[in-house]
């Protein structure tokens, strides 16, 4: 069992920087993949980026490509999403996922453990 917490949500103006950060608790961190998600108001949740358990492997949907980076503390049980040149349509509720596969995954149904989500609002 994997509990998952996010935080480093909050407001920010368009062009502007946000870290989030996603705590698991269980053993066996590096053994999972790991993932953001988001979803909107009205919209259906959305694949941001994933990691495999190593780091080496990063796949990111193509809006965010070059301007979010996800990476991974296996020594703190921690997955990361830096957040760059946001813009307003950046704007939803953020989630951390994990997988027990080892490597990455980009659809939610692959995903075994969610966290609460945060929530990530940019002001144009």
């Amino acid at each position: 069992q994997v509990q998952l917490v996010e935080s480093g949500g909050g407001l920010v103006q368009a062009g502007g920087s946000l870290r989030l950060s996603c705590a698991a608790s269980g053993r066996n961190f590096s053994r999972y993949g790991m993932g953001w998600f988001r979803q909107a108001p009205g919209k259906e949740r959305e694949f941001v980026a994933s990691i495999n358990w190593s780091g080496e492997i990063r796949p990111y949907a193509v809006s965010v490509k070059d301007r979010f980076t996800i990476s991974r503390d296996n020594a703190k049980n921690t997955v990361y999403l830096q957040m760059n040149s946001l813009k307003a349509d950046d704007t939803a509720v953020y989630y951390c996922a994990a997988t027990q596969s080892s490597g990455y995954a980009t659809r939610h149904f692959q995903y075994d453990y969610w966290g609460q989500g945060t929530q990530v609002t940019v002001s144009s």
